[in-house]
């Protein structure tokens, strides 16, 4: 009996992009799409490859606000790669490469080296778009602590963000929490504004239905 030896060649299956990485390079050439999927950009122009593994030619990338194709000859070789992406779109309130982290697969409830979310650099900038869209993505982080048990409401309050602490707020955020020094976002309220939202809400929490507002001057008085 005589076997036969298959002549079929397999070709390995390409590998997907991981999910949470993006490499940062500049371009070293002024490039004018040919193509309605093609991205153009200029000399020195920092783009955010997400996608490097499906053609070694063309890598999917980001420059902007715009995403497309572009030749790999026309960026550096190398560049820094983010591995928290999605951090540092919200960090800069960058909207449009924060929806591009989130439809590539970036976990919204991952957290960096320093146990923070992205919800939580987004409320530190007061970037009220990609505070919206973190938490209209998922709201379970909303009370996440961080190393120093700072949340996002902490770092929205501390820097006078009061929209943003007011959205995290109808979102469930907790003004009880303590951080590790002790302190509540209350505490830390660096504006007048920020202190009424956050004692409105809580007395909203305790079933306090009056309409009166305080100022954070109101309470460093003794007096009658």
């Amino acid at each position: 009996m005589t076997s036969t030896l298959s002549t079929e060649i397999r070709t390995p299956p390409k590998i997907a992009p991981k999910p949470g990485r993006v490499r940062v390079v500049r371009a070293l050439f002024k490039y004018t799409a040919q193509h309605p999927d093609e991205l153009s950009f200029q000399e020195g122009d920092l783009l955010y490859v997400f996608d490097e593994a499906t053609d070694p030619n063309w890598w999917k990338a980001r420059c902007g606000n715009q995403t497309g194709l572009i030749p790999s000859n026309y960026v550096e070789n190398h560049g820094e790669e983010i591995n928290f992406p999605l951090h540092e779109a919200a960090r800069r309130g960058n909207l449009s490469f924060l929806q591009e982290c989130l439809q590539q697969g970036v976990s919204a409830t991952g957290l960096d080296q320093m146990g923070n979310t992205a919800l939580y650099w987004a409320s530190h900038g007061g970037h009220l778009d990609c505070v919206s869209q973190l938490l209209a993505q998922s709201n379970t982080m909303v009370n996440a602590q961080n190393k120093l048990g700072d949340t996002a409401l902490h770092a929205a309050a501390a820097r006078g963000h009061y929209e943003a602490v007011e959205l995290l707020l109808r979102h469930g955020a907790d003004s009880w929490v303590q951080n590790k020094d002790g302190h509540t976002a209350l505490e830390l309220a660096m504006s007048s504004a920020v202190t009424n939202a956050i004692q409105m809400s809580r007395s909203a929490s305790l079933g306090n239905t009056s309409s009166a507002s305080y100022a954070a001057d109101d309470y460093g008085d003794d007096s009658d």
